[in-house]
């Protein structure tokens, strides 16, 4: 038991650095940057969606690895190259950030593929619970970097010292987990342990149906996530709990990655996403709709427990739809969530070159994507109807 809780702790820091500091760290540095004048809303914009054009690229180069690389020596490869490149963004060479960005979303998203395939590994065997805790991992570095950001801010660093001190904070955890990645990895499918629940013939719209609902999930959220504290601002500038909103989004990701792994196995995966989605939907109104402390308080809330949630259902729903072959078409639906991640910054930089008041742009932006999530939720609903889920009691193990 102490071997599987050093690999859960393990596998969780690893997922930490990979998404809690690769891919958004930049959310709670972003109003640094923008009180240092380095960057302005547009240039942010460009380097989030770098970051997620880095994390679909990154999805895929994951599916063409050879399987006779190392998985620990790859894992340990990512979580070198987050560091450095976290650190490069604090040299004053504005020029490079883009690239800097694109590069951090590549290691993000191998270094995810590949901590959640060798510790799904190292833990067969074990409770499902135990294996689905490493999830917590994208919450807890939201939540780490969300107060630590809180506390730069407090002390008045600028964007630059933010970076510095991410860097610092991601060298000193790697180095804590580095000798747990010493096991080069056994070959298990990532993302998920136990069996399909299904067999026989797909309908041929089935999965195109799911990877569009789940490409909406993608945009439907990352407004908010890449936005979060900028929208705070805004709303309420002088408020003292200004800092604590993307905090409590990575919390309510924690929560909301554990109470997954404790839903019902045997019922249909798809009436859970559809509860995801239209909690998230609500949570990404709420901002607009009750624009104070307790409102942006609640959205943090309900776009966080979602979170991860939601890529825990997909991944078992692709599991029961695609018996064989499953992990082929799961890095299709994190590439077709990547896109819906990668469009979310574009189309707020397009609403904001139309609007000349920031919040007007930030209501519009945040209108559509709720409507965006609630229209995957339709989908989902439509292939309930057109798809029925034979669900049954997963046999035992062997």
């Amino acid at each position: 038991m102490a071997d599987q809780l050093t690999i859960v702790l393990a596998g969780s820091a690893s997922l930490a650095i990979a998404m809690g500091v690769g891919r958004f760290a930049f959310t709670p540095i972003l109003p640094m940057m923008l009180h240092d004048g380095t960057v302005d809303l547009t240039v942010a914009g460009r380097l989030a969606t770098a970051n997620y054009v880095g994390y679909l690229v990154g999805a895929l180069a994951a599916m063409l690895i050879p399987k006779e690389w190392p998985q620990t020596t790859i894992i340990k490869s990512a979580l070198l190259l987050t560091v450095v490149l976290t650190a490069l963004m604090a040299l004053p060479f504005p020029t490079t950030w883009t690239g800097l960005r694109f590069l951090a979303g590549v290691a993000s998203a191998i270094g995810f593929v590949f901590t959640s395939g060798w510790c799904l590994a190292e833990l067969t065997g074990s409770t499902a619970s135990i294996g689905s805790a490493i999830f917590t991992g994208p919450g807890a570095g939201i939540a780490v970097s969300g107060l630590a950001a809180s506390v730069m801010t407090a002390l008045s660093f600028t964007g630059q010292g933010a970076w510095t001190t991410f860097a610092v904070m991601s060298a000193a955890i790697s180095a804590l987990i580095w000798r747990v990645f010493r096991k080069p990895g056994r070959d298990v499918e990532p993302f998920y342990v136990g069996k399909a629940r299904t067999s026989g013939r797909v309908p041929r719209t089935e999965m195109p149906m799911f990877a569009v609902a789940y490409g909406l999930a993608g945009f439907g959220y990352i407004v908010t996530a890449t936005y979060l504290p900028v929208i705070a601002k805004n709303a309420i500038p002088d408020s003292p709990l200004l800092t604590v909103f993307w905090p409590l989004f990575g919390i309510s990701a924690v929560v909301g990655s554990l109470l997954a792994s404790r839903v019902r196995k045997s019922a249909d995966a798809r009436l859970y996403l559809i509860g995801s989605y239209l909690v998230q939907a609500a949570g990404v109104a709420m901002s607009v709709v009750w624009e104070d402390a307790v409102g942006l308080a609640l959205s943090s809330i309900l776009v966080g427990v979602p979170f991860t949630a939601i890529s825990y259902f997909a991944m078992n729903e692709v599991r029961r739809i695609r018996s064989s072959h499953h992990a082929r078409y799961m890095g299709l639906l994190t590439a077709v969530f990547a896109v819906g991640q990668i469009m979310g910054p574009p189309v707020v930089g397009a609403i904001f070159a139309r609007q000349v008041n920031s919040d007007s742009a930030f209501a519009l932006a945040l209108g559509i994507a709720s409507i965006t999530l609630v229209v995957g939720a339709v989908i989902l609903v439509a292939m309930i109807v057109m798809f029925p889920a034979r669900v049954h009691h997963r046999p035992q193990e062997r």
